[in-house]
């Protein structure tokens, strides 16, 4: 039964973040100058408030807390492991972009870290000198042309951009780990996906608040920080040419 109601979700949930994408375009020029793409502000601010109490009042205390009571070493093999659960996912990505040789590596690592690696609580791979490895479906989709789109900032997830949301829906739904048999668990990789996000709001928690509490527009500011980072990340334009960056209060950052 799983097996096929998960992609009918995935399906599903595709559908809608494509019409929702589709609703609006850029101009041509417009992209090629790197501008952000935001005809959906009003609502991404209301979700980024929303967002921002559930992160002050849930997310925050239980991240900080967590990383409080959980041994530091504890901590990082709870986050290796989220990582490892991730791999199978990556290799097919890897496949789908061409890239046979990263997909090697993503499936080397997930054998070495689940086998000698206490399934995946440690990371050997890494002593071993094997080449980290990071990707998305979101990459894909920028391998194969697709465009950004719009960006969203996604309840509980938090920024995101069209075509990045879309990856991260099949990224969630199709990682092979999903289907095994012998799963321990429906959903395992949520479930260690959002412990490593505790480990790494709770780490880095000084940080992060300086972005959402102290900035003058924290909306704007965590907008300038995902587009231009993750632009980055797909060696895209990088630039984000219609915020002035210097009119954000990015003291602590």
């Amino acid at each position: 039964m799983r097996l096929f109601t998960k992609p009918r979700f995935v399906f599903a949930a595709l559908a809608m973040v494509l019409s929702l994408a589709g609703c609006a375009t850029q101009s041509p020029e417009a992209r090629a100058a790197g501008e952000v793409f935001d005809p959906y502000e009003n609502t991404n601010r209301s979700v980024h408030s929303f967002n921002l109490a559930v992160d002050r009042y849930a997310f925050r205390p239980a991240s900080k807390g967590y990383v409080t009571i959980v041994p530091e070493p504890m901590v990082t093999s709870f986050s290796s492991f989220a990582r490892n659960l991730s791999m199978p996912g990556q290799a097919v990505n890897a496949l789908l972009q061409g890239n046979p040789k990263l997909a090697g590596q993503a499936l080397a690592r997930f054998a070495m870290n689940t086998t000698i690696g206490f399934l995946g609580l440690a990371d050997p791979a890494t002593e071993f000198n094997l080449p980290q490895v990071d990707t998305d479906f979101g990459k894909t989709l920028a391998v194969w042309g697709v465009g950004e789109g719009a960006y969203v900032e996604l309840p509980l997830y938090g920024p995101s951009t069209a075509r990045d949301a879309t990856g991260i829906l099949v990224d969630f739904f199709t990682n092979p780990i999903g289907y095994a048999r012998n799963n321990p668990a429906d959903n395992i990789s949520i479930y260690a996906e959002i412990v490593r996000r505790m480990g790494d709001r709770g780490r880095y928690s000084d940080t992060v608040d300086s972005i959402l509490y102290e900035s003058a527009d924290s909306y704007a500011q965590a907008r300038l920080l995902y587009l231009q980072n993750r632009r980055f990340e797909l060696g895209e334009t990088a630039e984000i040419s219609e915020i002035d960056p210097f009119e954000l209060d990015t003291e602590g950052f």
